[in-house]
């Protein structure tokens, strides 16, 4: 199999918009599509809902560039999650974990 075009994720968004009754901008599906190729069609497509939901909540009719924007700083991707974690892995708790003084691996006694 063959990663889609830019033409064919395109298509595919607008057709899960159309389905989710989702109204969106030529302007904000364009940069939905250009985040479907850095990233993943799933990733674009849950932001198609989000994206409504924020559109929603500032009374606008349509999904604009703008909600996209909001969406994608709230909910990371996966090449993003993990970008993060590697960069902020020495302050999260399980880099502080030290062995037991007996020695690797040996389970605690209950007896």
């Amino acid at each position: 199999t063959e990663p889609y075009s830019e033409k064919e994720l395109s298509q595919i968004l607008h057709i899960r918009c159309e389905e989710e009754d989702v109204e969106m901008t030529d302007d904000a599906q364009e940069l939905l599509t250009k985040i479907a190729c850095e990233t993943s069609l799933r990733y674009s497509i849950h932001m198609i809902t989000a994206a409504q939901l924020v559109a929603q909540k500032r009374k606008g009719k349509e999904v604009e560039v703008q909600d996209i924007k909001k969406v994608y700083s709230l909910f990371s991707d996966v090449k993003r999650s993990t970008q993060y974690m590697i960069d902020y892995q020495h302050e999260f708790m399980f880099s502080e974990i030290s062995q037991p003084e007996g020695g690797e691996g040996e389970a605690m006694a209950t007896d």
